[in-house]
């Protein structure tokens, strides 16, 4: 076992940081037990040049697995490479990918395919950037912990500016978005024509909208074109009422924090 973990040491160094070196030291494990099984002692060969022999090939085949490149398209890359490292000591420059084909006998189209190859088959480590973690700048399509406060703030807010509706308001809201209930139901019940309460509606939204802006975005909140009419008067004791509700049901958890500390 740790004639293993010498090897996979000695390997992990020459493979990129994304090789997950428990994935080695597992395949070199098993070739060891493997080795243990086929020993044969008569041979004369001491098991420790036996088994890292077949340590080291089964850590080539892992390696080989995990590799998202084709063995010739590795094979010519390191020809590739050999040649561009000639040329550039021989010119004193960077060789051109023209150059490099004539070198090799190949044509442009293939040294660059090659080149394409490689680079598709680069793999980075989600947590190996050299500045922040690469994992942190993905997209993800499930929501922040950021996001998820919002969210909840905004539904308590709603919940609590539906309350808060005047009555026949409230109704309209609850049976036709809560209770999915059609219209021409809900204006049988309110003794009133379809057409006005699709006119309630628009009113409730329009002012379910406007409290929490005033509360969350207070420079989303549409002036009223009267301020000191009754309408404008209305909306503002609603508004009120909105956060008066709101800071009694915060008071209690205050309490307890309170209490606590």
């Amino acid at each position: 076992m740790p004639l293993v973990g010498h090897i996979v040491r000695e390997m992990a160094g020459r493979v990129p940081h994304h090789v997950s070196r428990d994935d080695l030291t597992s395949a070199g494990l098993v070739a060891l037990v493997r080795a243990a099984d086929s020993f044969e002692q008569e041979r004369g060969v001491p098991f420790a040049r036996y088994a890292a022999t077949r340590i080291r090939g089964a850590l080539i085949d892992e390696l080989r697995s995990v590799d998202w490149a084709s063995r010739s398209v590795r094979r010519r890359a390191r020809d590739l490479e050999g040649t561009r490292h000639q040329l550039a000591v021989a010119l004193g420059r960077v060789p051109t990918n023209a150059e490099v084909a004539s070198a090799l006998g190949m044509s442009l189209d293939e040294v660059v395919a090659n080149d394409d190859d490689v680079a598709r088959a680069q793999v980075l480590s989600l947590q190996g950037g050299p500045d922040d973690a690469l994992d942190e700048l993905v997209p993800a399509d499930t929501a922040t912990p950021e996001q998820l406060v919002l969210h909840r703030e905004r539904l308590t807010y709603m919940v609590e500016a539906v309350d808060e509706l005047p009555e026949r308001l409230r109704v309209v809201v609850t049976e036709y978005f809560l209770a999915e209930r059609p219209m021409t139901e809900i204006a049988e019940q309110l003794g009133v024509s379809e057409s006005r309460v699709s006119q309630l509606r628009a009113e409730a939204l329009s002012l379910l909208r406007e409290a929490l802006n005033r509360e969350l975005d207070p420079d989303l909140v549409t002036p009223p074109s009267r301020p000191e009419g009754c309408a404008a008067r209305r909306r503002e004791s609603y508004f009120a009422a909105v956060a008066t509700r709101h800071a009694a049901a915060l008071r209690p958890a205050q309490v307890g924090v309170d209490a606590r500390a």
